[in-house]
């Protein structure tokens, strides 16, 4: 299975969540790609959305491999698999992480303050999932906030990064988990980079 983009990938979800029974949702996207993702889901199902801000820490050596990940508080979810890494550098890279969530936070709630999950379906959404770091850490800061329940929704994932999601999610749902998993990226006939400014412009188009 291929996507033709995003948005075609966001289509086809909101159809299948269309049939998912949720209470009060609230569509919350990984930017940037999940956020023009959870603006057209938010469309289909009526309700308001909004970005979760997490980070993947990124291995010495190796940045597109994800050692674990952080979110806004600064909890860190380590990927057990991964091998340790020195002290140093590790903490180097969670304070260069929690610094681009911080300038993020500014620049996406620079006019409209963030939403809280508490006590609706929390719907998160991301244009796929690899290592599974970033979503896990998304699920435990949302579960923080105490929402109803939580949906994880995605195009596509790796084996192993969804049945990770599952472990923390009240539901999953994805489209596609191919045998053969090596980048999000490769499912998606155009898998062109989110700016800040598209993220910003969608944020200020929520429904008021």
């Amino acid at each position: 299975m291929r996507f033709t983009d995003r948005d075609q990938a966001a289509q086809a979800l909101a159809e299948a969540l269309v049939g998912v029974a949720v209470e009060r949702p609230l569509v919350l996207g990984l930017p940037r790609g999940g956020v023009p993702m959870a603006s057209i889901i938010a469309a289909r199902l009526g309700c308001d959305f909004d970005v979760i801000l997490v980070r993947k820490l990124r291995t010495p050596g190796y940045p597109e491999l994800a050692m674990g990940a952080v979110d806004e508080s600064g909890h860190v979810y380590a990927d057990p698999n991964m091998e340790p890494v020195a002290s140093d550098r590790y903490q180097a890279e969670v304070a260069y992480q929690m610094a681009e969530i911080r300038r993020r936070r500014h620049l996406y709630s620079a006019t409209r303050p963030s939403l809280s999950a508490e006590g609706h379906t929390a719907i998160i959404v991301d244009d796929g999932i690899a290592t599974g770091a970033t979503m896990m850490a998304a699920i435990r800061a949302i579960r923080a906030q105490r929402p109803l329940r939580i949906v994880v929704a995605v195009p596509v994932a790796a084996r192993d990064a969804l049945d990770l999601a599952r472990s923390l999610a009240d539901e999953v749902l994805c489209l596609y988990c191919p045998r053969v998993f090596f980048a999000v990226g490769e499912f998606y006939d155009d898998f062109s980079a989110v700016s800040d400014s598209t993220v910003v412009n969608l944020l200020n188009s929520r429904t008021r």
